[in-house]
């Protein structure tokens, strides 16, 4: 299936040959699957991209969410399209099947999500936000929330968020203000404070809107240890039986659920929870999802349902976080993906200019016809360095989902390997698609010249959605300080010798090709490169911590070029 912003056919052979995911299927939970229905899955999901999410990538861009009356209005075809997203059962594919799940692994779904980003990423947001949202709470919440709030998650009716940041705690979570207050019902909350830069946070999509709030409970423990897990939903829920009492005074909408099984059970009356939509950021791009302020219990009417145990909310938090920070680079990766495509097809369209050659016979240079502008070295640079980011990139990220379902489903040491080596390369799977992500799409911009500083190509809209991601979900400081600081050590350096024996096997494999001997030499000289400078930035980080992490960030960089490098090798 050809397509103008991803290749189905690189898109598989990483699925197929690189990672070989139909061995997957040897696991009980997902013996139901085959190559077959994976590719079903995928060639399903190019159907809906090309068809429904691709022609609104445009006016999705220029006609931006409004905030109109105390309601984000976002635009008009995205309300089918968000809840088709969850009648397919895109939103809750991985989950199992007592859930109305599909048990499918978690790398086509994430190898379906790309192909939703690279094909409009403002449309993507909706549907992934809300199964980040769910498997949190499905994760760690009482069984009375996860039945209450989450077959209208799964169904696309309401929508899930996560809600962290604040104006005055964005990278610091520890200093967020937002408190809980206990009342008199056990699990339930007054939840007072703001929230800022929610993504889908507030929008006439859905019927609700779910935010997974951390606040911090009154007279709890200081810092980080006193930051609990809620639930706070726009509208709460006042449950009654179908027909057995006429609607309360003051509900405001309404919505029939079903439980895992499918069969109808409630109908939820919905009455406003004094969450309210205080602005809407106007972004540089990424124009499609709106980005909400909000305020909860101005009026001192707030509820919040406590997931989980109490001040464990950072902890619990940290899982939805890290799918979320995957998550981006994958997003990275889809834009520039489909920022690479479109400039390698007006490469080859855009006649411009002569290629000079020392002999040639026929007529004077000036005399021929131009020729396309790949044919020039310079252009054909740029089209090998997108091409370069983005497929590996692509490799890493879905080797990173594929190491998720193995920590999921394998043997005990399959499952510490595959768990140890996601969560390292977790600030390189983020950080390095996102950096890279934008000088790639710069290269795009750069290939059209003029063109491409122009509305009239989908280039510079690339170049402005691909922005965003070294910054959200933990800037690329941020991680350089993780990687650095937290996961080289982690596990008493276990996991970092687990990355370092899978390069090795990998150029050890590479060495019997003669065509690849130069290049597994070359990613093993640079792996003892990186290898020094780790032991000199932490003995250095030991005496001066200052000093040792003040070039977190260029340590993450040379961390992920080989990363990648590895990535190719592999792929080669």
């Amino acid at each position: 299936m050809s397509s103008p912003f991803f290749s189905p056919r690189n898109l598989r052979f990483v699925l197929h040959e690189l990672l070989r995911v139909e061995e997957l299927t040897d696991y009980a939970y997902f013996q139901d699957h085959s190559r077959e229905t994976f590719d079903l899955v995928l060639d399903t999901a190019a159907r809906l991209a090309e068809t429904r999410l691709r022609p609104l990538l445009t006016a999705m861009d220029r006609q931006e969410p409004q905030l109109v009356n105390g309601q984000i209005r976002i635009h008009p075809a995205m309300h089918a399209l968000i809840r088709q997203f969850g009648e397919d059962g895109w939103i809750n594919a991985t989950f199992r099947y007592d859930e109305g799940g599909q048990q499918l692994p978690g790398v086509i779904h994430s190898a379906a999500g790309f192909v939703f980003q690279a094909a409009n990423y403002s449309a993507s947001v909706f549907p992934f936000l809300t199964t980040g949202a769910a498997n949190l709470l499905r994760s760690f919440g009482s069984n009375e929330l996860v039945e209450t709030f989450t077959p209208p998650l799964y169904s696309g009716e309401w929508q899930g968020t996560m809600a962290l940041t604040e104006p005055d705690a964005g990278s610091s979570l520890s200093d967020l203000r937002t408190s809980a207050e206990p009342t008199t019902e056990p699990g339930t909350y007054k939840i007072s404070g703001q929230k800022i830069y929610i993504s889908a946070g507030d929008h006439d999509g859905a019927a609700n809107i779910v935010h997974l709030m951390l606040a911090r409970i009154k007279e709890g423990p200081a810092g980080a240890k006193g930051i609990s897990l809620f639930v706070v939903p726009k509208f709460r829920i006042k449950r009654e039986e179908t027909g057995d009492e006429k609607q309360k005074a003051g509900s405001q909408n309404s919505s029939t659920i079903q439980n895992s099984s499918g069969r109808r059970t409630a109908t939820q009356q919905l009455e406003d929870n004094d969450v309210v939509t205080a602005g809407i950021y106007h972004k540089m791009g990424y124009k499609g999802a709106p980005i909400a302020h909000l305020t909860m219990g101005s009026r001192d009417d707030c509820q919040g349902y406590l997931v989980g145990e109490s001040h464990q909310g950072l902890r619990y938090m940290f899982q939805m976080m890290n799918e979320a920070r995957v998550g981006v680079g994958l997003n990275a990766t889809a834009i520039a993906t489909a920022a690479y495509y479109a400039s390698l097809a007006y490469a080859r369209e855009r006649s411009q200019g002569r290629v000079v050659s020392e002999k040639r016979p026929g007529p004077p240079l000036r005399d021929t016809p131009p020729v396309p502008i790949i044919r020039h070295a310079d252009v054909r640079r740029m089209l090998l360095f997108q091409k370069s980011v983005v497929e590996g990139s692509l490799a890493l990220l879905l080797r990173c989902a594929h190491w998720a379902d193995l920590a999921h489903v394998g043997e005990a040491e399959e499952r510490e390997r595959a768990g140890m080596l996601l969560d390292l390369l977790t600030p390189v799977a983020k950080s390095y698609p996102s950096e890279m992500g934008c000088l790639s799409t710069s290269a795009a911009v750069q290939i059209l010249g003029g063109a491409g500083y122009t509305t009239d190509f989908p280039v510079e809209q690339y170049y402005r959605e691909a922005r965003i991601h070294p910054i959200h979900e933990g800037t690329t400081g941020i991680h350089g300080l993780d990687l650095l600081g937290r996961k080289i050590g982690l596990h008493g350096g276990k996991a970092l010798r687990y990355f370092v024996a899978e390069l090795q096997a990998t150029a050890y494999d590479a060495r019997r090709h003669n065509s690849l001997k130069t290049f597994a030499e070359t990613l093993e000289h640079t792996l003892g490169t990186v290898q020094r400078a780790t032991r000199h930035l932490l003995e250095l980080a030991a005496q001066h911590p200052e000093r040792g992490l003040a070039d977190a960030t260029l340590y993450l960089d040379a961390f992920g070029i080989l990363t990648i490098a590895w990535q190719w090798l592999d792929l080669g």
